[in-house]
């Protein structure tokens, strides 16, 4: 486990959301809303939680993350480069022609990417399935997966929650991004799914409910899922989306935003 401090994550994830809106205004347009959501559960997990050597991505014995919600990949992105996986250059070639990084994640083409992703409804079950091939191969690494409130309507996410309990999966930690808003409008208005905790719990897996903006939180429910034995783990962030860019927040349009430099730039000088 890294030692670090929580003023430390703080002022990372600080930097993280600087670093994603300014790759996001540099192309123009992006995914703002679920991309501001989840930056404080990505800087805990990827500066405390997860070990990865940019010399060596794809070291069998490390711990493995599945970003579902793929279309927040830009946060990953800016990790990743702050973490030296590749050269912080490439965070303004976002979603562009020839780029190493795609609008959603791609494990073929950006180094320290564990999962091609961003079909809704699918990471969930990759994790499941690295989980048992760790096991398999005496891997005894967590498997962390982020995926969206909006793809827990998909049907796929509980097949794989019922096969995870099944098989006793204690090293898959799962986070639900509850920003409270999917792709067409709120939650409650297109398809609720309160109460959720009350659901995974339904499934056989230990939940918690957490503030998801909250490093210290964040951590210590990490650590507490870290120490299941044998049920996998979902914690449950309850979030804003579109956090820090003041014009989006919580808006339900806010899912792919147009934004220019120029505002790129002056939200960032007011984070």
């Amino acid at each position: 486990m890294q030692s670090v401090d929580y003023p430390f994550l703080i002022e990372k994830a600080r930097q993280i959301r600087k670093m994603t809106i300014e790759s996001i205004g540099y192309l123009g347009v992006g995914h703002i809303g679920g991309a501001m959501s989840v930056v404080e559960v990505l800087t805990v997990l990827n500066y405390k939680h997860i070990h990865r050597d940019a010399d060596d991505p794809n070291n069998p014995d490390r711990e493995r993350l599945v970003l579902s919600k793929g279309h927040a990949g830009p946060t990953l992105y800016s990790i990743l480069a702050d973490q030296e996986f590749f050269p912080m250059d490439w965070l303004h070639t976002l979603n562009k022609g020839g780029t190493h990084l795609p609008s959603h994640c791609d494990r073929n083409l950006t180094p320290g990417i564990d999962m091609t992703t961003g079909s809704l409804g699918q990471g969930l079950s990759a994790a499941v399935g690295i989980a048992l091939g760790n096991r398999l191969d005496g891997i005894d690494r967590p498997v962390y997966c982020l995926i969206g409130d909006g793809e827990t309507n998909e049907g796929q996410n509980w097949e794989a929650a019922m096969s995870a309990a099944q098989f006793k999966l204690n090293k898959l930690i799962a986070f639900t991004d509850f920003n409270k808003i999917q792709l067409d409008g709120f939650m409650v208005d297109v398809m609720g799914i309160e109460d959720l905790g009350a659901k995974w719990e339904s499934f056989g897996w230990f939940v918690q409910r957490i503030d998801g903006h909250d490093v210290k939180q964040i951590d210590e429910a990490i650590l507490r899922a870290q120490q299941e034995q044998t049920r996998p783990s979902m914690i449950i962030l309850d979030t804003i989306k579109g956090k820090g860019v003041d014009f989006a927040e919580n808006r339900a349009d806010n899912h792919n935003m147009k934004i220019d430099y120029q505002t790129a730039l002056e939200v960032i000088g007011r984070i």
